[in-house]
């Protein structure tokens, strides 16, 4: 996230973005004031300071009532959003009273506490989340205290390593978190309007196509986004699905997993199919058709555990497997490994057409169930315009006619 914006978003209270709320959906600062059951000048006050802080006006004020303007509505939908996903995680959470309490607990939870069980979950432990926020220990505690107290169930426990997040607690911050970067979005989607300061995404790179799609398309992205700012992050797939739904990365490229849970959506792109692959020069490259006893007698590198590229390697070879002692999903790795013996590897189609030569496909025949290279985000997932150019860069380069003889477009 942009430091100015998580900055603006972290000085802003949930009782100012609740009034906000209120107001623009009821168009009224009096009944907002009848709702939240405060007085109309407090409500007032609350919107003036939440205007300077964000520093753009946010509703225009009639004689009729208080209406969102054009940047106003751009806040009021992520503030929305900031309290529904609170609310469905109360809901998820179990606590009393379920869907119709959960608005009325939601109102209840405050940034400080949001933010201690945040900074719990993502130190590992009181002491870091202290260290991190620069509060004491006990005013951490305090706040923990408060938190438990609002959805009346038990988010920590006591262990003689000292105090430890439920599994329930982690899963709960993690969605607490989600529902506060919202406010950030809202922050940097208002800036974007307005022309200002750079705006950031954070995208992940699965290892392979992931990294190789990706740098396809980013000097163009770059070109017509001068003003965006853009992370990528490596990891494997297992660490990168859990940084997607930690929100530490927008999306993730790559080839997309078979099966994920409910709160991950895939859109595949293309499929890519996985071809057998070794250096130029290598003698199965100069017979015919390649069966799979000379497979066998070859050495292989393979993927990491787990890996779509690993369970078509295992799929290949019934009873006995050939010789695999280094296994990773490095493709500079790989393509060293290859170039300098005669071992073999799975390689998709679009990996090899990024390929400088220096390897290439065996006469093999089919590989089944070939993979789908695309896009994973969370199924709740609300993108900015910078987010969707980006995606709709990446759709573009699929369906172009330099890549469509080695990727098949899905649908």
């Amino acid at each position: 996230m942009d430091t100015n914006a998580a900055g603006i978003a972290a000085s802003l209270s949930f009782r100012q973005l609740k009034l906000f709320e209120s107001v623009g959906r009821l168009n009224s600062v009096r009944k907002a004031s009848e709702e939240c059951n405060l007085s109309q000048p407090a409500v007032t006050q609350s919107l003036a300071k939440l205007e300077q802080q964000i520093g753009v006006a946010l509703l225009e004020r009639r004689a009729s009532g208080s209406y969102l303007n054009e940047l106003g509505e751009i806040f009021h939908r992520r503030t929305t959003r900031l309290f529904a996903l609170i609310e469905r995680a109360l809901i998820d959470l179990g606590v009393p009273g379920g869907e119709s309490a959960a608005p009325v607990i939601a109102r209840r939870i405050s940034r400080s506490q949001a933010r201690s069980l945040i900074a719990i979950v993502d130190g590992g432990s009181f002491a870091q989340a202290a260290t991190t926020l620069g509060l004491s220990q006990a005013s951490l505690q305090r706040a923990a205290r408060d938190l438990e107290s609002n959805v009346k169930k038990s988010l920590y426990y006591r262990t003689a390593a000292g105090v430890m997040v439920t599994p329930q607690g982690i899963e709960f911050g993690r969605k607490i978190k989600l529902a506060a970067q919202e406010i950030e979005w809202g922050i940097k989607e208002i800036e974007t309007a307005r022309g200002n300061f750079a705006s950031q995404i954070t995208i992940g790179a699965l290892p392979f196509g992931g990294s190789v799609l990706l740098a396809s398309v980013l000097d163009e992205f770059v070109t017509t986004h001068r003003n965006a700012d853009v992370k990528i992050i490596n990891e494997g797939a297992s660490e990168m699905l859990n940084r997607l739904r930690a929100g530490d990365v927008d999306f993730v490229i790559g080839i997309v997993q078979e099966t994920l849970g409910d709160d991950l959506s895939n859109e595949a792109l293309g499929e890519t199919p996985y071809n057998i692959v070794a250096r130029r020069g290598h003698k199965l490259l100069r017979q015919g058709k390649v069966t799979v006893a000379d497979l066998l007698d070859h050495e292989w590198v393979v993927a990491t555990e787990g890996s779509s590229r690993r369970a078509c390697f295992e799929r290949l070879f019934t009873g006995q497997a050939p010789k695999a002692s280094i296994a990773t999903c490095s493709l500079p790795v790989i393509r060293h490994l290859l170039a300098r013996s005669d071992r073999l590897t799975l390689m998709t189609s679009y990996e090899l057409l990024h390929e400088d030569g220096t390897l290439a496909p065996l006469s093999f025949g089919p590989i089944d169930r070939p993979p789908s290279i695309g896009i994973t985000m969370r199924a709740d997932w609300l993108p900015t315009q910078l987010h969707r150019d980006f995606i709709e860069l990446l759709r573009r380069h699929v369906a172009g006619n330099a890549v469509r003889p080695l990727l098949r477009e899905v649908g």
